[in-house]
């Protein structure tokens, strides 16, 4: 008797209309509605979404087979739920990670977005508001005509997406926020108790991190140490000056920076030169691209390096002659782009720029 008319709600329940085939419940079968599951990461946050598809089928669907001012679905058949593995933000208003059933209350001019804590029900039919985790309106806006009903992520940023649900000629956004330094800089001992925690670049990785985005300086710098305990090398030792300027030791800056030269191959100098020249730091740049020079007189971006000097200083013989002597022993792959070099030092064009 309970199957008989558990079948007979399947049957007409959905809509609330015209009468759909009855689904089985013991069997795997196809669904007129079928599954979907779209995922997007921000940052290192997880936003997965799963639901089912129905189709218009020539029906009218809002105000229609979907009410206004009535909970609906979002979807069909079981709940659509979504799910959040940080903490994000809705619409500007707080959420915790987990998962949530995800129910709408569609509206002429606005809509009712609300995310459950029961994410295991079958449709709305249980719905209780009083288990509601947030609610939250949004504006409906016209669309391109979809059949099947989809849910898509658009205008990913670093900290933000927005959700975006397209059925027959509408489309309802809402907007989730992630901040996503907060939850990086929080995962990071967390993430260093791994196998992250045996090499020197994981503790690097993480003092970078926190240095690029302005975070907890001390700890940046604790990470350094860590790093340069497993592993003395150019990298971590470059991190560290980098984190103790931040900090304003400029002495304890430069001393770091002095290991690190020591250590540097001609690659990680030419680069770190280069790095300089970008930031409008020209002598210093220069002081390392000759230091460069004596230390691997033989390497193809030692002239590579010097060229860019005289090219700075608007010495365009001596930068053309540094360019083919970098040839001369540069990787195939790289020869193109120093013969366009020549091309535009002897149109007497700064290569810098």
């Amino acid at each position: 008797m309970c199957r008989q008319l558990l079948i007979a709600v399947l049957a007409l329940a959905p809509w609330g209309s015209a009468p759909l085939r009855a689904q089985s419940v013991t069997l795997n079968l196809p669904r007129d509605s079928q599954r979907a599951v779209v995922a997007q990461r921000i940052g290192i946050t997880d936003i997965t979404l799963k639901y089912h598809r129905p189709l218009v089928k020539g029906r009218k669907i809002w105000g229609g087979i979907v009410p206004f001012g009535t909970v609906w679905r979002a979807g069909a058949n079981e709940n659509t739920t979504i799910e959040f593995s940080d903490p994000v933000t809705i619409e500007a208003q707080p959420l915790a990670a987990g998962t949530y059933g995800l129910h709408m209350i569609p509206g002429e001019d606005q809509w009712t977005i609300i995310f459950s804590k029961v994410s295991s029900a079958w449709g709305s039919f249980t719905y209780r508001q009083s288990e509601d985790a947030l609610r939250v309106t949004v504006k409906p806006q016209a669309a391109d005509f979809q059949e099947a009903l989809a849910y898509d992520f658009e205008n990913p940023t670093s900290d933000s997406t927005v959700v975006i649900m397209h059925w027959e000629k509408l489309a309802v956004p809402f907007k989730v926020g992630v901040n996503t330094n907060q939850i990086v800089a929080e995962s990071l001992p967390n993430q260093l108790r791994g196998l992250s925690q045996y090499t020197w670049d994981g503790w690097d990785d993480a003092a970078n991190f926190l240095l690029a985005n302005k975070l907890d300086l001390a700890e940046a710098l604790q990470y350094c140490d860590r790093s340069i305990h497993l592993e003395d090398r150019f990298d971590n030792q470059l991190t560290k000056s980098k984190v103790l300027a931040a900090l304003g030791k400029i002495q304890e800056s430069d001393a770091a920076l002095k290991l690190a030269l020591a250590q540097a191959n001609a690659v990680q100098m030419h680069t770190y030169a280069r790095g300089l020249q970008i930031e409008g730091q020209q002598e210093k740049a220069f002081a390392i691209y000759r230091e460069n020079a004596k230390k691997y007189p033989d390497s193809w971006i030692v002239h590579t390096g010097l060229a860019r000097m005289y090219s700075a200083q608007g010495d365009f013989p001596k930068a053309i002659r540094e360019v083919r002597l970098s040839m001369n022993s540069a990787p195939e792959a790289n020869k193109v782009f120093l013969e366009s070099f020549v091309k535009r030092l002897e149109a007497k064009q700064d290569i810098n720029k």
